[in-house]
């Protein structure tokens, strides 16, 4: 992914309002992000547990989205798997968050929502450079560039449903 500025990251939101998007909270080190290993940029706010962010190239551009998620259950008994990179986690490192749809369809309160890596480290996670707690990821035979690219067109497929229009299913 290539590096975004705040201001770019702020006008990339296609689901909340131009003050909403100026308002929120951005991760902290934007300059010191491993950019290269990142296929989206995906943060949770420190200040509202229940809100995470998510920003991502989409037909050439920058597409942010906000996510909300209901509150975080441990379970250690429970092992569940990321829609976007196919990471196990146990407990609670799989979380579903919602995103309002783009457009009339969002301020009408329509919603799409997928379960996702709760801390959004998919990137990092299918590249080796993070492991998920008391689970391991499973070996695949794909080749790391066919799982990348798996999980950029499951992140594509989402963003897709979020950007549909309110008549499309």
């Amino acid at each position: 992914m290539e590096p975004l500025s705040e201001n770019e990251i702020r006008a990339s939101f296609v689901n909340c309002s131009k003050g909403e998007a100026r308002r929120l909270h951005l991760p902290r080190g934007l300059a010191e992000l491993p950019w290269e290993q990142l296929d989206f940029l995906g943060w949770r706010d420190q200040g509202a547990p229940d809100r995470a962010y998510l920003v991502a190239p989409y037909e050439g551009e920058p597409v942010g989205v906000t996510l909300r998620s209901s509150v975080i259950r441990r379970s250690l008994t429970k092992t569940n798997v990321c829609s976007l990179c196919i990471t196990a986690h146990a407990g609670s490192g799989v979380a579903l968050l919602a995103a309002r749809r783009a457009g009339a369809a969002g301020r009408e309160g329509n919603t799409v929502g997928t379960y996702i890596c709760a801390d959004l480290a998919c990137s990092l996670y299918v590249r080796g450079l993070k492991k998920s707690t008391l689970v391991t990821r499973p070996d695949e035979s794909l080749p790391l560039e066919l799982q990348i690219d798996r999980t950029v067109g499951n992140l594509g497929g989402f963003l897709a449903k979020v950007l549909a229009t309110a008549d499309v299913a």
